[in-house]
Order: structure tokens, then sequence, then C-alpha cells
């Protein structure tokens, strides 16, 4: 004696089959979605750090500039820092806005 399985019979198989196929293609269709956000949050955060290199590479170019500035005339190197201090900062503030703007 053995024991067969019940195939069940009419609708019943292919409603489930359209319902498991609808569930699958959610799924798909949600998944999607996720990895395309995800690409673009990565694609901000390249733009984030291209800017932000950038500006780190310029700051350190004006810091060698004061710096052999300032021993050329010592007399200036508390005017050059200043300028160089501000200069900094603003670079600083380009960045945090670039950060802003591309963040959203």
């Amino acid at each position: 004696m053995s024991i067969e399985r019940y195939q069940g019979g009419g609708l019943v198989p292919s409603r489930t089959s359209r319902a498991v196929a609808r569930i699958n293609s959610g799924a798909d269709i949600g998944a999607a979605g996720i990895n395309a956000r995800a690409e673009l949050e990565m694609v901000k955060l390249d733009g984030i750090a291209a800017v932000t290199a950038q500006a780190m590479h310029k700051v350190a170019m004006v810091s060698q500039l004061e710096q052999t500035l300032a021993q050329s005339v010592p007399h200036a190197s508390g005017r050059l820092a200043a300028l160089g201090d501000i200069c900094a900062l603003a670079m600083g503030d380009v960045v945090a806005s670039a950060a802003r703007r591309i963040g959203r």
C-alpha cells in the first residue's frame, strides 16, 4: 500500500500559480527599485568624494604657496595665514553646499 499525493483539480492550482507568479513579479519589481535607489546613492557618494578631493588638493596647494611666500617675506606671514584660512573656510563651505545639493 502506498500513499499518493493529492493533485487537486480544476481552478485551484491555476489560481495558486497565478497568485505565486504575482508575488514573484512584485518581488522582482521591488528588488529592481531597491537596486536602482542604491545605485543612485553610490553615484551621489562619488560626486561628493570628487568635490571633497578637489577641495583638499586646492587647500594643500594654497597652503604650500602660503608657506613659500611666508619664507620669502616673513613679515607677511600673519596676513598670508589669514588669507589661507579664509580660502580654506570658503572651500569647506563649497564642499558642504555641494554635499547638500548632491545628497538630495
